[in-house]
């Protein structure tokens, strides 16, 4: 076993492991990024490593790391909060072995204490894609499957200070874990909740909030004029941004 983690991180690994066959230590000439997921749901972290690894500078590997106690979806502010504590302590436990840390929730659930508490750069998918959307002075509303945590999305918009051009969340009117279960459908519903953004809202970017949506915004950006933002590589972009020397 590499000793580059603990035990009951180990235990939390995918991503590299999901897509590669196995642990591996970092390709030779590679910048490893950990991404993780604050979900419990391998799958979705597998998909959300290659979502990331698809958007990442070709010297640049993206590895995955599962919370191990939230549920596989989390639907609500009270699981969020108890996905922090499980971020920290899985970035905090494989920093010394990463250039860099995504936090694949959209809440961003642990990613300021984790921040504190290592000497890489962190970043959030929410952060990441807020301040994409908002670039220039954009106003920008989200479109999502998860009212139970609305709150906490206009809570994120507020604390990076962009409540001003915030119009807003939109949502799907089906069970989340259903309908996130059916990608057609899901599609579908969140192509209803972007249009209302627009058309209701006057948003002039619209932000698929959450991580285990990653492949319906992938799909969502080439159906509207205005730009889709997909948090995921919003995310690497922003992380790699700042893993670059002289980056202030």
């Amino acid at each position: 076993m590499n000793g580059w983690m603990t035990r009951r991180t180990l235990l939390a690994l995918t991503g590299a492991a999901a897509t590669g066959g196995g642990m591996k230590a970092a390709q030779a000439g590679k910048t490893r990024v950990l991404l993780i997921n604050p979900n419990s749901s391998q799958a979705t972290t597998a998909m959300m490593v290659q979502i990331a690894q698809s958007t990442a500078s070709p010297d640049v590997e993206i590895v995955g790391a599962t919370a191990p106690h939230s549920p596989p979806m989390i639907t609500d502010a009270v699981a969020l909060a108890a996905a922090a504590p499980q971020v920290v302590e899985i970035g905090v436990s494989m920093s010394k072995d990463v250039a860099g840390i995504i936090v694949s929730a959209f809440g961003d659930p642990g990613m300021e204490e984790l921040r504190r508490s290592v000497g890489i750069p962190v970043v959030g998918i929410a952060q990441a894609a807020m301040l994409a959307a908002s670039a220039n002075g954009r106003r920008f509303g989200v479109a999502t499957t998860t009212p139970q945590l609305v709150a906490s999305i206009d809570a994120r918009a507020a604390e990076l200070g962009l409540a001003h051009l915030y119009t807003g969340t939109r949502l799907t009117s089906e069970d989340p874990v259903k309908l996130t279960a059916d990608p057609a459908r899901l599609v579908e519903a969140l192509r209803v909740a972007v249009a209302a953004c627009i058309q209701l809202d006057k948003a002039e970017a619209v932000i698929i909030g959450g991580g285990p949506l990653g492949n319906a915004a992938t799909a969502l950006a080439p159906m509207f004029s205005i730009p889709v933002i997909a948090p995921i590589p919003a995310a690497v972009h922003r992380l790699q941004s700042l893993m670059t020397p002289g980056h202030t």
